[in-house]
């Protein structure tokens, strides 16, 4: 099973998560870094490339996006804390969830693909894993996961 996973799009997750662990299924969690939002290194979506897809996305309005900026920057203190990127902290916190969840990050490009690697070398204790849990509540994030037209096509 896929579907987005991450700190900020997480509710249809949990709830598909517990027919997918009762039937054997793994979950592929897509988007975990919430199309870049949880890197911590989140460009200036006013000024996007021409067919940058996250243009469409709810969650990089303007409105939107401030507020999701501060739920990061929640994290981002964490991830100092830990000696480590905003995005290896949540990927840890991702694969912390279960050996039935594994993560797909996107990336075009090496050093991100050796930071989300970092990742593993994490070792979250389950008390840090309800701390950043905490941090972005399951439905905090502002916006939803596509536009209206996507959002029809899962299951809600």
């Amino acid at each position: 099973m896929q579907s987005e996973f991450s700190l900020l799009y997480r509710e249809e997750a949990t709830e598909t998560r517990e027919l997918t662990r009762d039937l054997g299924i793994a979950f592929v969690a897509n988007a975990p870094l919430g199309r870049s939002l949880l890197t911590g290194d989140t460009p200036d979506f006013a000024n996007l490339a021409p067919g940058d897809t996250r243009g469409r996305h709810p969650r990089f309005t303007p409105e939107n996006f401030a507020k999701n900026r501060e739920l990061v920057q929640r994290i981002e203190a964490i991830a100092d804390e830990k000696g480590c990127a905003p995005a290896q902290l949540v990927l840890a916190w991702l694969l912390a969830q279960g050996p039935d969840v594994i993560p797909i990050p996107g990336t075009k490009r090496i050093d991100r693909l050796e930071e989300n690697l970092g990742a593993l070398r994490l070792d979250l204790t389950p008390a840090d894993v309800d701390r950043i849990s905490a941090l972005i509540p399951i439905g905090a994030a502002a916006g939803t996961r596509y536009p209206e037209g996507g959002m029809r096509g899962v299951y809600i």
